[in-house]
């Protein structure tokens, strides 16, 4: 009869969400393989997380399945060992066009499963947007420029204030010699 030695005597938690946090100790970045003409980015297409992700879970007996039940695309990761699972679903818009809802399909499945797992990834396409909205500061007329300048040199204004506007070259120029 074998001794049982102190390892075998711990208990070792088999639940779907202890295996899910040993797998994403593991899970590192997605590989951004393709291109987005459009936004002129890169992102990580539903093969590249595939890729990523599904050898570490088979490690720990998850397995992913992605049907199609009641008009969405469900993701699911289900332990092997004993039935237990989560999922995410999205609903899919009704299309008719048939490579329009594959493409769908497929878009929707990396969704869920990047929403699943918490993936780790960078919004290219939308970061590049926001930067771009906050960075856009309004333009100031000639007019109230000016009465920005006189304001200034009275004292009753302080430069600062006209850096909230995108300026020309002539009136960063201006402002310079203040």
């Amino acid at each position: 009869m074998k001794k049982e030695s102190f390892e075998d005597a711990i208990p070792k938690p088999s639940n779907i969400y202890f295996k899910l946090w040993k797998a994403k100790h593991e899970i590192k970045g997605v590989t951004k393989c393709k291109d987005n003409p459009f936004f002129k980015s890169k992102y990580a297409d539903l093969n590249a997380i595939l890729d990523a992700v599904e050898p570490i879970l088979l490690k720990y007996d998850l397995i992913i399945l992605q049907p199609i039940l009641d008009g969405h695309v469900v993701t699911q990761i289900i332990d092997c060992e004993n039935g237990d699972m989560v999922e995410s679903r999205l609903h899919l818009p009704v299309v008719t066009d048939p490579q329009k809802q594959i493409a769908g399909v497929t878009y929707f499945r990396r969704a869920t499963l990047q929403s699943l797992l918490s993936l780790q990834a960078i919004d290219n396409d939308g970061n590049e947007i926001t930067e771009a909205v906050k960075n856009t500061k309004p333009t100031i007329s000639q007019e109230r420029f000016e009465k920005a300048l006189t304001a200034i040199s009275e004292g009753k204004a302080k430069k600062e204030d006209l850096m909230k506007f995108e300026l020309t070259d002539i009136q960063t120029k201006a402002l310079q010699l203040l």
